[in-house]
């Protein structure tokens, strides 16, 4: 009887440290160390920081859209007078992005919008973001021409031009932290990317390279591309879309080449001039 209860006296003293222990260690989990009230206090705020470094398709996608809403509020005029017109730019849009190397999935859409701007420009943001402005539609002779244009945009996207440069951006100005970066902060690079900042010459010419050869598997006729590019850079100055790419003669050039050795030299869609100024005549 003795040693039965010495036995229980010892488990319930076994028992009570180790609770102790879980609780000791509990406390440390849960209690915020002075590097981490921050964390805690900016969670609290509602205060966001994303990591640019494993920056998902999710997470991509909803800084396009924010950084959509605020180009908007920016004065980013959004063509939508003929339903027609907006339908028929996305199908185009749509069926190059599916045919794509970064192809639309549940996490990540891709968004084509009609800007009511008669310059001659067009312009792609993180998120699968492309914007094609009027006046460089009106200056297409063809479906294949303005699609070589939205192929060069989803080409950027493919690439994550727009992320990388926002990474850059970020560390240049000293707004990169150990959070990662304020997705408000990242919205105003957005921004200022869409609007003001060129892409570097290296991603202008990987999102022609990309954008030739995912227009040839969508089926549409890579000439467009070239003859689009040569009639742009006829003339004195340039139009808003090549005053900050690299030389047009050189882009010419490097797409020639490719048309040259295309394995899908096959794709003729979109060449009839007619039938592309019925489909956009309510611009």
């Amino acid at each position: 009887m003795q040693l039965w209860e010495r036995m229980r006296r010892t488990s319930r003293r076994w028992m009570y440290g180790a609770i102790a222990l879980v609780m000791a260690v509990s406390l440390v989990a849960v209690t915020p160390q002075k590097s981490q009230a921050g964390i805690f206090d900016l969670i609290f705020n509602g205060i966001q920081y994303i990591q640019l470094s494993n920056l998902n398709d999710a997470q991509e996608y909803d800084l396009g859209r924010r950084t959509d809403q605020a180009l908007k509020q920016q004065g980013v005029r959004v063509y939508n007078r003929d339903p027609e017109i907006v339908a028929y730019v996305n199908r185009i849009g749509q069926s190059m992005a599916a045919t794509s190397e970064r192809p639309p999935n549940d996490n990540f859409q891709y968004t084509f919008q009609i800007v009511d701007d008669d310059a001659v420009n067009a312009f792609a943001t993180s998120g699968g973001f492309v914007y094609i402005n009027r006046g460089l539609m009106l200056e297409a002779d063809n479906e294949a021409e303005l699609a070589g244009v939205m192929a060069h945009e989803i080409g950027h996207i493919v690439g994550r031009h727009s992320i990388n440069r926002m990474r850059e951006l970020a560390l240049a100005r000293g707004i990169a932290g150990g959070l990662g970066v304020n997705q408000d902060a990242l919205v105003g690079l957005g921004v200022e990317l869409a609007l003001f900042l060129p892409n570097s010459r290296s991603a202008e010419y990987e999102a022609d390279t990309l954008g030739f050869h995912n227009m040839g598997r969508a089926g549409y006729d890579q000439r467009g591309f070239i003859t689009f590019m040569q009639k742009l850079g006829e003339g004195g100055s340039p139009p808003e879309f090549l005053s900050t790419h690299p030389n047009p003669d050189n882009r010419v050039g490097n797409l020639q080449a490719m048309y040259n050795d295309s394995a899908v030299p096959t794709a003729t869609a979109g060449t009839n001039t007619n039938v592309y100024r019925s489909n956009i005549s309510g611009l």
